[in-house]
């Protein structure tokens, strides 16, 4: 895949609406800041390479009323911004950045924000779930398997006695072994001692 939002960003200190073209982004907060400017919150999150996110005064008010008023405890929470292609300015429908979810809420959150001098629409903000942890690849597999086989001889190589007692609690594990790692099945049996025998055959008379 060729990624072309790169060369339509729009050249700024901040992140704008043309820069969510094409798809939403989830971001992290790192920190917040109050600024002696019209855009007076800078939202800082990770890789914002410079360009922090500005909230107009409607999303300032979904973070405060979703996340409290203290800026210094958004640190280490997220976010999805979208692009809103209904957004006026003057008049003209011109874009803007909105948020869809937040993380740190357990349910939908609604309120009222203006969207006109005279009228106010309702605006939902959605909980954000965490994002689903990549799944192991091989290589992680048989790492982990190879740490529980080592495991598992080291316990009997320190005490034969006990052998019997570490095969029956990590049965699952051998059984998993057997299955996809016979050779780290092989480093376990090497080191089991053989079951001595119980009794001796009887003689002929």
């Amino acid at each position: 895949m060729i990624d072309l939002r790169k060369s339509i960003e729009a050249k700024s200190d901040q992140l704008n609406a043309d820069d969510l073209f094409g798809a939403p982004i989830t971001v992290t907060v790192a920190k917040v800041s109050l600024l002696a400017d019209e855009q007076p919150v800078a939202v800082h999150y990770e890789g914002d390479s410079g360009k922090p996110y500005k909230p107009c005064k409607s999303m300032r008010r979904v973070l405060v009323n979703c996340w409290g008023t203290d800026g210094n405890a958004y640190a280490g929470r997220s976010m999805t911004l979208y692009r809103d292609e209904k957004v006026i300015f003057g008049g003209a429908a011109v874009g803007g950045i909105r948020i869809s979810h937040l993380s740190h809420i357990d349910a939908p959150i609604t309120m009222s924000l203006t969207a006109t001098k005279k009228s106010k629409k309702p605006f939902t903000v959605q909980p954000l779930g965490e994002a689903p942890k990549p799944k192991p690849d091989a290589d992680d597999k048989l790492a982990a398997a190879t740490v529980k086989a080592e495991a598992i001889v080291a316990e009997i190589t320190a005490d034969p006695a006990n052998t019997h007692i570490v095969l029956a609690r990590e049965k699952a594990v051998i059984a998993r072994l057997r299955n996809g790692y016979p050779a780290l099945l092989k480093i376990i049996d090497d080191v089991t001692p053989t079951p001595t025998p119980t009794g001796e055959e009887e003689l002929p008379l």
